[in-house]
Parts: structure tokens; sequence; C-alpha cells
């Protein structure tokens, strides 16, 4: 009798038609059920089970749906003739293949910064701000007022470019601030820097065109460029920024990514000569240039200059901008100035892409910078980066004396301090984290170069972290001039 072969348990969660469903799946698929085999109907199956007979009806509906079970009409059900074996502990004819990454895929989901020892969230990350200046009450409440009052297409599909008032106010605040050329028809709101330079990549060069870096650079921009196809020609960076004079590949340049405000990592500031250098080689050869203000609102010493867009022509600058510096990371906004026969072709990439913003942190950040609030921020931020990184130059210089050229820190959230001895910067990098720092070698953001030192962050340095650190970065560099050293070009 088949109500034999199904148990049924009332006290169990999984619901009746289910249960009996999977007792004739696996009696099927185990033999004991053969192909052709007549079933009850659902009222005598019903009986015997002693439940309802919707609820046999539902599990018959699952098996025909499969096609493990057919049912003509005026006939009781019967097994598929093609059901076949359904057991899970027997292997199909063919064996299924792993589904194996694409070139493309391989390329974007290979990690650049697992080759600087870095270590995610520990103390003193390259990159990470104040967290504990962040205005959590004050940025609470707006969310909330700012939540009630939207309304309309901004809670569906209907702005993916950014919400208008946002756009306004970045176009406001980056003319006043930056020098940038911005209206808000220009800008886009995206989650992330990277998402920027991902969909830029992908959008303005095809694969095998040449994208000129600085080296050493940003890393998060050779990842981009690197996944979109792009061949990288490293651009070589000094005391007064890449110098698109000594590329050694002459090839045109599609892309152009610098970072002039404060070169990453070196902090140093692009000079006007060389701005105007790598304007002219992007008119040369009709290429765009990827200028990343990433944290242009922390400079401690000198008049800021005006941004690289401001300074050229029409259409050959995209600026870059985020929020991940001057507020949290997490929030996940960034944005992009885009040329104004580029806004509308981008604006559909990037719904394509799907690299939308959260629109309730846009207007939440839209109140804070019309309110005036997000200027306080940025000063109060300011003054404690700047009071930070000279507390971590300071131990740095007082630990390391000769063995590293520590430089004063003129703004941004990071200081890069390079050996004057020969060491292996990942092995100090690596000893220094096992302390539960977050440091970075230096060596792997070069292309052709190869600095020696370390990537430290300051902006969220707490008391004695700046000593501690300063402490361990002293001790593995005294046992790696001891040990076996690691030389860089």
């Amino acid at each position: 009798m088949l109500a034999g072969l199904i148990s049924i348990d009332r006290s169990s969660a999984v619901p009746l038609p289910e249960q009996v469903y999977r007792a004739l799946r696996e009696a099927i698929g185990a033999g004991r059920l053969a192909a052709g085999a007549r079933l009850p109907s659902s009222r005598a199956l019903a009986a015997a089970l002693g439940i309802s007979r919707n609820s046999v009806n539902a599990a018959y509906e699952l098996l025909v749906a499969e096609g493990i079970v057919t049912v003509r009409g005026g006939s009781v059900p019967k097994v598929s003739a093609a059901a076949g074996t359904l057991s899970e502990g027997e292997a199909p004819a063919i064996a299924a293949r792993a589904v194996a990454l694409s070139a493309r895929g391989r390329a974007m989901s290979s990690d650049p910064w697992s080759r600087t020892e870095r270590r995610r969230g520990g103390k003193l990350e390259p990159g990470t701000p104040s967290l504990d200046r962040f205005p959590a009450d004050d940025w609470a409440r707006t969310l909330r007022r700012v939540t009630r009052r939207l309304r309309g297409d901004v809670l569906s599909y209907g702005e993916t470019r950014g919400l208008p008032e946002l756009r306004r106010e970045l176009a406001a605040y980056l003319t006043a601030e930056r020098g940038v050329r911005a209206t808000p028809e220009r800008i886009l709101v995206t989650p992330s820097t990277q998402a920027s330079l991902t969909l830029l990549a992908n959008s303005l060069a095809d694969p095998g065109e040449a994208a000129w870096l600085e080296d050493p650079g940003y890393l998060g921009a050779r990842a981009a460029f690197t996944a979109a196809g792009l061949d990288i020609v490293p651009m070589p960076v000094d005391a007064e920024g890449a110098d698109p004079r000594r590329v050694a590949d002459r090839r045109p340049p599609r892309l152009i990514y610098v970072t002039p405000s404060h070169q990453y990592p070196f902090g140093t500031r692009m000079s006007l000569a060389r701005r105007a250098m790598v304007l002219e080689a992007a008119r040369a050869c009709g290429g765009v240039v990827l200028e990343d203000d990433y944290d242009s609102e922390f400079l401690f010493s000198g008049r800021p200059l005006a941004a690289m867009q401001g300074l050229g022509a029409e259409g050959e600058v995209i600026y870059l901008g985020t929020f991940s510096k001057s507020m949290l990371p997490g929030l996940r906004v960034a944005y992009m100035v885009v040329p104004e026969h580029l806004a509308a072709p981008l604006a559909v990439a990037q719904r394509v892409s799907g690299m939308l913003a959260n629109v309730t942190t846009q207007a939440a950040l839209a109140e804070f910078i019309a309110s005036g609030r997000y200027r306080a921020h940025l000063r109060r931020v300011q003054q404690t980066c700047e009071a930070r990184g000279r507390d971590l130059a300071s131990a740095l210089r007082q630990r390391l004396g000769d063995a590293a050229d520590v430089p004063d820190p003129v703004g941004g959230v990071q200081l890069a301090l390079r050996f004057t001895a020969a060491v292996d910067d990942l092995a100090v990098a690596a000893q220094v984290n096992a302390a539960g720092f977050s440091v970075a070698a230096l060596s792997p953001y070069g292309i052709d170069c190869r600095p020696c030192g370390l990537v430290i962050g300051f902006a969220g340095a707490q008391e004695g972290e700046a000593q501690a650190c300063a402490e361990a970065v002293a001790g593995a560099v005294a046992g790696a001039i001891a040990g076996p050293v690691k030389r860089h070009a």
C-alpha cells in the first residue's frame, strides 16, 4: 500500500503537502515506485493518510509540474516513464561542471590590496576617516526629516543619476570651493569613486587601449582599468607630481588618471606646470583626464589650488569626488562632474550597470550642505586630522631616526614614509599588523618603480596609538635590518 511509503508528522514545521511530495519523490527516485506505476487517487490516498484531499492534490500538482507524475483526464496518476532516477545519492550520467570565472571576472576578482599586507579592521588603516568625529546624532535627525519629506519619482526609479537637490548643492559647492565648472545636469552621483572609475573605464575606453596611471599610484584605479581590459602605462611621480614627459610608452592614452591635489600615496601637490602638461597630453590625442580629488577638503598648510577641471578647456577633464573621507565610507556616496555631451549617455550606462546611490542618504547630504553644517563639520575634522597627522609624524621620526624619511603631512588622512635602509616593507607591514594595526606596504603601489616604505592612516588615531604604531614599526625595521633584506629598485 502506497500509504506505507509516506510518513506524516503533524508536529513538523514542514507543511503536509510538502511531506507527501517529498516522500513520493524519494520513493520514485529510489526505485520503490517504478516508471508506469499507478498511484492512488487523491481521495483514496487522503483517506489512507488521514489528511485532507487538498493536501494530496497539492503534492500531486508539484510532481506533475516536474514531469515526475502524469495525470490524464478520468484516470489515476501514474509515475512518468521519463522520471528516471532522482536519488541525490547517485551521480548523474553527465557530471556537472563547476562554473568558472571569465577572464574579465578573474581580473575583477583579483584584490590589488592583498599585496600590501594591509588587513581590514585594524588601527591606523590608510583611507579611513575620523570616524569618532562623525556627527551621528545630527545625521540621524537629518535622515528622519528628509525621509518624511521625500515624495514622487525619487522614491521609485526616476532619479538614477542622482537626487536633484544634491546635484544642485554639489554644483554650487564645487564651483565656490574647488573652482570646478559644474552644473547639476553634468553631475552623476554614484556609490563610490571605485564605481565611478569602473563605469568610466568601461564606457570611455575599449580593451587594449592605453591608460596612464601615476607610478606609484592608487591601486583602485589600477584594478578598475585592468578589469576593463586596458593597458596600464606608468607615469612617474616626483616632487611636482606626475610627469607625462617621462612616460616610456608613448601610445596615445585614452584615459589619464591623476590625484593632483594630494597625490596618492605620496601626498605631494601637482605643480601648475605639470597640470598644464597633463592637460596638453590629453588634448593631443583626444584622451580624457580623470581627476580624483579624493581628500582635497583636508589641507593643513598653504593655499588650496583650484581643481584641474577648472583649468582645462571644456570636455577634457572628468572630476571625481567622494564623501567617504569627509563623512563616512559607509554612506556609499560619491560623484563625478562630466562633460555636457557625455552626461546623458553616461547616465544611461550608470543605470544599466546599477551603480546607483541611496536616495535617502543623498537627501540628507543635500540638507547638510545647504544648512552650512557640512562646512562646519569639515573645519572640525580638518583640525582633528592635522593634530593627529603631526602626532604620528613626530612619533615616527623619534622612533625611526635616520632609518626612514617621514614627511610632514600637508593634508589628507594618511602619510607615506620611505625607508632609507634596505628592508622588505612587506615583511615590516606584516609584523606591524600582527600587533593590531592595518598599515600598508608602499612597494605594491608602484608599477615600474618599487618605493620602499609604509602607508599609515592617522585620521582615526586614538590616544596612544601613534606612539604604539611607531614603536611597532621601529621594532620591525630593526629586525628586518638585522635579518635578510629585500632590496627595492
